[in-house]
């Protein structure tokens, strides 16, 4: 194991800061969130999806998100539209292998394995991982909507058709009458006091 492969790794990592979700900008967001930003809750929503679906293996099912979109440091962010035109499942299954090749054979194999569960969805757990990858794109969705990108409903729309657990689809249903900012309602308080 070389550690300046790893160091280098690290650093290319940063890359999925910068890369923003594309897809979003057809639905006129200026500003969308990041690749990093979108995997972080993926992974948290498939630890929650993972615990409500009853599977004993959270903790693999967040590493198999915190992991699924790495290829993307190198080659952007592929909208659904964009990626009409070329394989994206091969090239993406090829950066993937190329940027875990020198983490170390056990990184490796573990992480190919994660995922090609989650590109495949041939697992219980590959499964409850794309719903959850599913699942943040449409509370990002939901979000846009909420404050006046309509055309962000067609997200909500498709990822409503392709979920397949039953938890994902209760969490999808109460999502979609829920505003994106009712998580704070009674949180704040005033802390001044009249004189």
């Amino acid at each position: 194991m070389n550690t300046k492969n790893i160091v280098n790794f690290i650093f290319e990592l940063s890359q999925l800061k910068r890369q923003k979700h594309t897809g979003w900008w057809l639905a006129g967001v200026n500003n969308p969130v990041s690749v990093a930003e979108h995997m972080l809750r993926a992974a948290q929503i498939g630890y929650i999806l993972a615990v409500m679906e009853g599977n004993n293996n959270p903790e693999k099912i967040a590493s198999m998100l915190i992991i699924h979109d790495n290829c993307e440091s190198r080659t952007g962010d592929q909208n659904k539209i964009s990626a009409k035109y070329y394989d994206k499942k091969d090239c993406e299954a090829k950066v993937f292998s190329n940027q875990i090749k020198n983490l170390g054979a056990r990184i490796e194999k573990k992480w190919k394995n994660y995922f090609d569960e989650f590109e495949e969805r041939n697992t219980k757990e590959g499964v409850i991982a794309k719903d959850a990858d599913w699942l943040e794109v449409a509370f990002q969705a939901k979000e846009y909507v909420d404050i006046g990108h309509a055309s962000a409903q067609d997200w909500i729309d498709n990822v409503e058709k392709a979920l397949e657990t039953k938890s994902a689809k209760i969490l999808l249903k109460e999502m979609k009458k829920t505003k994106f900012t009712d998580w704070w309602d009674g949180l704040k308080e005033m802390t001044y006091k009249k004189l």
